[in-house]
């Protein structure tokens, strides 16, 4: 979206909630100032603490909103797949194809989504996110009931490996445009690694 190009003509809360979003990519969600957001959208602090609370509630509300737009055309694809194994391709390749689109919302979930929340004991989950895990992991349960996920693998920890996975794999790639870390893979490839992983795991 870029500094300066905030839509004047949506609401404050939206303007701030755009405005978080590409400052955090930009320049980090430490480095950016609560008063750098509002200046961004053109409004105030005093409309920040309505909407959201506080800098980490813009944070949150920017996963959410994310993964809000994601689910009811997630939802819509799997209903139409033939199989969970489809299902789960399914998801996996709405998932990339959502990241790939944004590249401020692929940063902030790659370097921002797990950040811990102020209290230093709870991890940033929105419920968002948790619907998006409740779907994947219908989606393993259905697996392992018709004897095709392996059984010495608990479908949780396959879901929480495959998202790993994902998220290792754009991570670096991420990283490997701005340092000398060496991640010389395509967007493609990542599809390929990706559906390697469930093969793994999941029976033909």
């Amino acid at each position: 979206m870029g500094s300066a190009s905030i839509a004047m003509t949506s609401s404050s809360r939206e303007r701030l909630r755009d405005a978080a979003k590409t400052l955090f990519a930009e320049h980090g969600y430490e480095s950016t100032s609560t008063a750098e957001i509002c200046r961004l959208a053109g409004t105030s602090e005093s409309q920040l603490v309505r909407h959201f609370v506080n800098k980490e509630g813009l944070l949150e509300a920017i996963f959410d909103h994310a993964w809000k737009q994601l689910i009811p055309g997630l939802r819509l694809a799997i209903d139409r797949a033939p199989s969970p194994k489809k299902r789960l391709n399914r998801v996996v390749e709405m998932m990339l194809a959502f990241l790939s689109k944004d590249e401020e919302l692929r940063a902030l979930f790659l370097f921002e989504g797990h950040r811990i929340h102020g209290d230093g004991q709870t991890a940033l989950l929105v419920p968002g996110f948790l619907e998006f895990v409740k779907i994947l992991d219908e989606i393993l349960r259905d697996l392992a009931a018709a004897g095709e996920l392996r059984s010495d693998v608990p479908p949780q920890a396959f879901r929480a490996g495959l998202i790993g996975a994902i998220e290792g794999l754009l991570r670096d790639q991420m990283l490997a445009g701005s340092s000398c870390l060496q991640a010389d893979y395509s967007a493609g490839q990542v599809q390929a690694v990706s559906s390697a992983f469930i093969s793994a795991f999941v029976s033909q």
